[in-house]
């Protein structure tokens, strides 16, 4: 589970920022996984209580948005969903994709007083 790992370092990330700022309170922590980034969402939030243990961040929420994977066709430039098609465009049956979301990992937003 290298989500932990993840957090750590997203916690050491916000902490600079708070740092360099002045914050005094840190509301809410925003991050945004892709379908096909590799972090599981759910160990995201299992990992953040430790990850914020005895830090200015304890009372801080996590918001994990998803994003879903989705694709556009070279042959017809229809963009659709990756799962739901599995790989194949809807509408002219077309294999030859490319990925255009759903493999970010991003911290998305400090929200902070």
């Amino acid at each position: 589970m290298h989500e932990l790992g993840i957090m750590y370092n997203i916690v050491k990330r916000v902490l600079e920022v708070v740092e360099t700022n002045k914050l005094t309170e840190v509301e809410a922590i925003v991050l945004r996984v892709g379908e096909q980034s590799g972090v599981v969402a759910q160990y995201l939030h299992s990992c953040y209580p430790a990850s914020v243990s005895g830090t200015l961040l304890e009372r801080t929420a996590l918001k994990v948005e998803f994003v879903e994977s989705n694709a556009v066709c070279r042959s017809c430039n229809k963009v659709f969903p990756v799962k739901v098609s599995k790989g194949c465009c809807p509408r002219c049956e077309g294999t030859d994709c490319e990925i255009v979301s759903g493999k970010e990992f991003m911290l998305k937003e400090i929200h902070a007083r």
